[in-house]
């Protein structure tokens, strides 16, 4: 399925090897990695395209179906369950709809979502007219071609669910590497960088950043002193934190970005990403702050994050207490599609028992 901005496999969780090791070698193998084509699987020659969903019939009172998101490395053998996904989560409540794990519903079918990777919940509201779901439609999202169906997201209780919480180092502003930084996490854990104070305007390509080799050493640098403080750790061979640099808004939206995630830079800007660069905006004294220039109004407020290809809208709730943000939830608008369904073969060395 296509998610977002994303595209991967999903599967159901009891038709994957229930012990970890054989279930990574066996994705491994039905996405071709490590190769950087992916030429022997599935994947798609691309972080972005080379993901995997994991879903099940939740056990929880308060949750549908269990989600856990798996990045597949088209360049090596790893598999992570490092971080969540809020693209391949837009194809989550299609999917549950479709293989039957929830009942459709005459219109709109909510589907809620618990992220096994975050420990936190989300709703997808799907369209399902006559009971099936629909594709189609006028939603458009930048970086997919032509329009399809709308799937609004709704993350609750997702501040600090990786790192405990929403600002991991209690500042809104660190230094490190001689540079001010913001550490926020709503969802995704994400360092903030002014691009100005690394010698960017922030508007050069995601090819111009990866070719400045010092460039990205230097924000590698900054990424794994970050880890430590973030409650991460050693983060040399985690995907988590992101690197986005802020710049000034340039086609009318809140602040402009670009994206390490963490090696490659993202020709978007992941979901979870972005509902934190949004974040950050509303965070007084944040390096986001700065450049947007807010004034952190309490209450439902709309955050334009710009990236290469666009623009995300993330729609933010917040309260402010003593120049403290409270995070009451963060929304925004994902399409999804089914693209195919079928049988995706592994060698019989990999899964001896199947």
């Amino acid at each position: 399925m296509r998610g977002g901005t994303s595209k991967g496999l999903y599967f159901h969780t009891t038709d994957l090897p229930s012990d970890t090791a054989t279930r990574d070698a066996v994705l491994l193998a039905a996405m071709g990695s490590p190769d950087l084509r992916e030429i022997d699987g599935m994947g798609g020659a691309h972080p972005l395209t080379s993901k995997v969903a994991v879903v099940n019939a939740s056990s929880r009172d308060d949750a549908d179906v269990d989600y856990l998101f798996l990045q597949v490395w088209p360049d090596r053998a790893e598999v992570s369950d490092s971080q969540n996904c809020g693209n391949l989560l837009a194809g989550v409540g299609p999917f549950a709809i479709e293989e039957g794990l929830v009942a459709p519903g005459e219109q709109i079918t909510d589907v809620r979502i618990w992220m096994a990777n975050t420990q936190s919940l989300a709703v997808a509201r799907v369209q399902t007219p006559d009971g099936e779901v629909c594709y189609d439609g006028d939603a458009h999202i930048d970086g997919v071609p032509g329009t399809s169906a709308p799937i609004p997201i709704e993350f609750l209780n997702i501040a600090g669910s990786t790192c405990g919480s929403l600002l991991p180092t209690a500042h809104p502003v660190d230094i490190i590497d001689g540079v001010r930084v913001t550490c926020i996490d709503n969802g995704m854990p994400v360092v903030c960088i002014k691009a100005h104070d690394l010698g960017l305007t922030g508007y050069e390509t995601p090819s111009e950043i990866e070719s400045n080799a010092d460039l990205c050493d230097r924000v590698e640098r900054i990424r794994l002193r970050a880890g430590h403080l973030m409650n991460l750790g050693d983060v040399t061979t985690a995907t988590i934190p992101k690197m986005s640099l802020i710049a000034p808004a340039q086609h009318g939206g809140t602040v402009a970005t670009r994206t390490f995630i963490p090696k490659r830079v993202h020709e978007a800007i992941g979901v979870f990403g972005a509902v934190s660069v949004a974040t950050a905006c509303l965070v007084p004294g944040s390096v986001a702050h700065d450049v947007a220039g807010l004034n952190t109004p309490p209450g439902p407020t709309t955050i334009d994050v710009e990236h290469p290809t666009g623009y995300f809208s993330v729609s933010m709730n917040v309260s402010l207490e003593d120049e403290t943000v409270h995070v009451n939830s963060s929304a925004l608008l994902r399409t999804a599609r089914l693209l195919m369904r079928g049988d995706v073969f592994v060698p019989t060395a990999i899964w001896r028992d199947s």
